[in-house]
């Protein structure tokens, strides 16, 4: 479904990739290198990301202030937090478009680690399919998928155990690939290898391929408790969501599950990542100190009240998205057709019908009132205005109302 992504942002990752290879000559030196690079690369990304977050985390008091004074209208409640938006200059989806950026770079990133004979030995398509196929009869019944993202993994271990099935490649393609596999190892553990849960025997090896999954789990496990710690020093209401909680700590099993169904190089790299970036979230997380965000939300207000004065009162982009926002959920409130009293308290059906009649009753009384002493009867232009009124009041409240 996603594989154009693959395709298109894996060639700039896979040029980068091949370029750290070609240096090191070594493939688990080289994943340290580029995770680590990679990192870098995104760290606009995430610092973009974790300051929008830092600066809704700043608002919390006063949004539960609101939430409590307007807990029974829920309209006005939008209207005060779309008006706090505004003023503080915070756009409440600012961590999202930064994050969908480094969600779609991963898949370039991913497709660089699954198809090192395409980015790092960069043969071309016809040579790679053509080594998949031979791959493919090896292991027989159905062989590779072609949509297999693993299919130049799962090629490369075949290669490894029958290299003479993929001599007819010719001699340039069996040598590179045979440098390639003897590099394919970190520390004598083979990154082409799949752990496995329960091997034949156990020895060093296989010791080092079980733990790799194992760590690659700790790592993500690592990440998820440390923001759920830090999460709930901020915000504390957020903090009690129990399904995302579960959900979060699912994922660290998923990631030891996934790693046992794959070359050890792929957990190898999700260890990696994980690792990396819980550093990065420390490091971002301690220079986002309450004091500095008081300070960049001061900054942030007088730029937009700057950015006003000088365009002449000219709202920014967020402050437009903020105020189309604000207008589509006036726009879905309406489609509910929820009334409020002048409480908070939410009308019933009956009582939205008793409203608009007596909105119709209170016109003809003062129609009346108007032309009483003028023994005035009503006209048919007259009652063309009332049955405005009453068509106005029926797109309005919509089905609610009734005659």
């Amino acid at each position: 479904m996603f594989s154009f992504l693959y395709d298109i942002f894996g060639i700039p990752f896979g040029f980068l990739m091949r370029l750290i290879y070609n240096l090191v000559n070594n493939y688990g030196v080289a994943i340290i290198i580029f995770t680590l690079v990679t990192k870098i690369i995104f760290l606009p990304v995430s610092y973009k990301t974790q300051k929008s977050s830092a600066r809704m985390q700043a608002l919390n008091p006063k949004l539960e202030k609101l939430r409590k004074s307007y807990q029974n209208n829920p309209q006005k409640l939008q209207e005060e937090q779309m008006k706090l938006y505004q003023e503080e200059g915070v756009n409440p989806m600012g961590s999202c478009l930064p994050a969908v950026i480094q969600m779609v770079l991963i898949f370039g990133v991913l497709d660089v680690v699954y198809r090192p004979l395409t980015h790092i030995l960069d043969f071309g398509k016809g040579v790679v399919a053509d080594a998949v196929n031979i791959a493919s009869g090896i292991i027989g019944g159905k062989g590779i998928q072609s949509n297999d993202l693993r299919r130049e993994l799962i090629t490369l271990e075949q290669f490894k155990n029958f290299p003479e099935k993929f001599s007819e490649l010719g001699s340039e393609f069996t040598s590179e690939v045979t440098e390639f596999c003897n590099n394919f190892q970190l520390f004598g553990i083979n990154l082409g290898a799949t752990p496995e849960f329960r091997p034949e025997f156990w020895n060093a090896e296989t010791i080092s391929l079980f733990l790799i999954p194992v760590l690659a789990g700790a790592a993500q496990l690592l990440q998820t408790v440390y923001m759920q710690i830090h999460q709930k020093k901020k915000n504390p209401a957020m903090a009690s969501m129990g399904c995302m909680t579960a959900y979060l700590y699912i994922l660290p099993l998923f990631s030891v599950w996934f790693a046992f169904q794959v070359p050890a190089g792929v957990g190898f790299y999700w260890m990696l990542s994980s690792l990396f970036s819980f550093v990065i979230n420390l490091a971002l997380n301690c220079y986002f100190s309450d004091e500095r965000i008081a300070v960049i939300v001061e900054k942030d207000r007088q730029k937009a009240k700057k950015y006003a004065e000088v365009n002449g009162g000219k709202k920014t982009f967020m402050q437009k998205m903020l105020e189309q926002q604000q207008a589509i959920e006036a726009e879905q409130q309406k489609q509910r057709q929820t009334i409020y009293d002048e409480n908070g308290r939410k009308l019933s059906r009956n009582e939205i019908n008793n409203y608009n009649r007596q909105k119709i009753n209170d016109a003809r009384e003062k129609m009346n009132e108007k032309y009483s002493d003028s023994d005035y009867v009503c006209t048919p232009e007259d009652e063309l205005v009332i049955e405005n009124a009453r068509q106005r009041i029926a797109e309005k409240y919509g089905d609610t109302y009734e005659n």
